[in-house]
């Protein structure tokens, strides 16, 4: 099974520095290089490197771009302007969620950038083509051409800065982008990152982007895998797809319903996102906050105190930034107000618990 694994361009380095490897969306990837908690607290207090060269880059151009990119993508792009980005969904037609994803509105004109999750690149490229009649479009997946890094954390500028000599980036604001050219070629760099903190995500040729991470190294930037990136975005209610979001679990539910422009004339998905609002979705995604410090995992069941099960653990951890633990969690409507008390059951045992608001800490973005 191994060999059948793609590798980013930053494979040899992963082994390099010994890191622990894992199969993730079909790629074998670094999960921890010292440990899990040490580099999310890199990247809490200082500055940490991410390989996400995993993660697909689909290009949409032509006369009809914004029209279709609108058609598709459950955010408004009518009011973009060059440099900048929105997260959003691509959606079936009964609500589900086919992926989430950035599209960033390029500085050539009629082009935009889709940025979508590794595990779906194939799936969102069909789902995209299979959309496309009516369109004067262009497809591209660009996945295989393109390198990517996030450098994260408080001194992440510093570092993009000083070390990488992209000086420009710093007047990027949150959710902007420019474009750079090093030696000859196109290198993205946007104000984003999956973490909470203030960040950078870098995109660049293959071998331009192990020269970034070559330099970040030994500029003593910590090398954080895709164990803190979990840990990280789920302190900062960053929704997974596959955990948060599905083919089964719509934004509404998810409660990602502010990213659904349902005052635009038309997206795949709105009218039943539409229903779903008016009817009331039967799920709600909310925070559970436990009175113990057992940790709660995906799958575990939630449930009444009289035993009834109301939900599912969708993603928990005990909090390295909080010492709490904490879990996001599917429930039945009825159960899922603030302050709502929750049982999570643990193997043979049940903890009390309170729904609580998904962003469990802070966030420290440049807006």
């Amino acid at each position: 099974m191994e060999e059948q694994l793609k590798r980013t361009c930053l494979h040899a380095c992963h082994l390099a520095l010994g890191a622990k490897m894992s199969p993730f969306a079909g790629y074998d990837m670094p999960i921890q290089y010292s440990s899990i908690v040490q580099e999310h607290e890199s990247v809490r207090h200082q500055v940490g490197v991410f390989d996400v060269s995993h993660m697909g880059e689909i290009f949409v151009s032509g006369k009809d771009a914004e029209r279709f990119v609108n058609h598709i993508f459950t955010n408004d792009i009518r009011p973009m302007v060059p440099g900048q980005i929105l997260y959003g969904m691509l959606l079936y037609p009964n609500g589900g969620t086919v992926d989430d994803l950035l599209v960033y509105k390029e500085f050539a004109p009629d082009s935009y950038l889709l940025v979508v999750n590794a595990a779906n690149i194939d799936k969102d490229h069909a789902w995209i083509l299979s959309q496309m009649e009516g369109f004067d479009v262009v497809v591209e997946n660009a996945s295989e051409a393109w390198g990517q890094i996030a450098v994260q954390g408080p001194e992440a500028e510093k570092a993009v800065v000083e070390v990488l000599g992209l000086g420009e980036a710093a007047a990027l604001t949150f959710y902007t982008f420019r474009d750079f050219q090093v030696d000859g070629a196109r290198v993205i760099v946007s104000r984003t990152g999956y973490t909470g903190e203030d960040g950078f995500e870098i995109y660049a040729t293959p071998a331009q982007t192990v020269k970034y991470w070559e330099a970040l190294l030994a500029a003593g930037v910590a090398p954080c895998g895709l164990g803190c990136r979990d840990t990280l975005r789920f302190e900062a209610g960053l929704p997974l797809y596959g955990d948060e979001l599905s083919a089964e679990i719509s934004p509404v539910e998810a409660g990602l319903g502010m990213f659904c422009k349902l005052d635009k004339d038309e997206f795949i998905g709105k009218d039943a996102l539409v229903a779903q609002k008016a009817e009331g979705a039967p799920r709600k995604l909310v925070g559970l906050e436990l009175e113990d410090k057992a940790v709660p995992r995906a799958g575990y069941p939630v449930e009444l105190e009289d035993g009834t099960q109301v939900g599912v653990v969708t993603t928990g951890y005990h909090s390295i930034s909080l010492d709490k633990s904490i879990a996001f969690a599917l429930v039945d409507r009825a159960c899922g107000a603030l302050g709502s008390k929750l049982m999570v059951r643990i193997r043979k045992k049940v903890f009390p618990c309170t729904v609580v608001k998904k962003r469990f800490y802070q966030t420290n973005y440049k807006k």
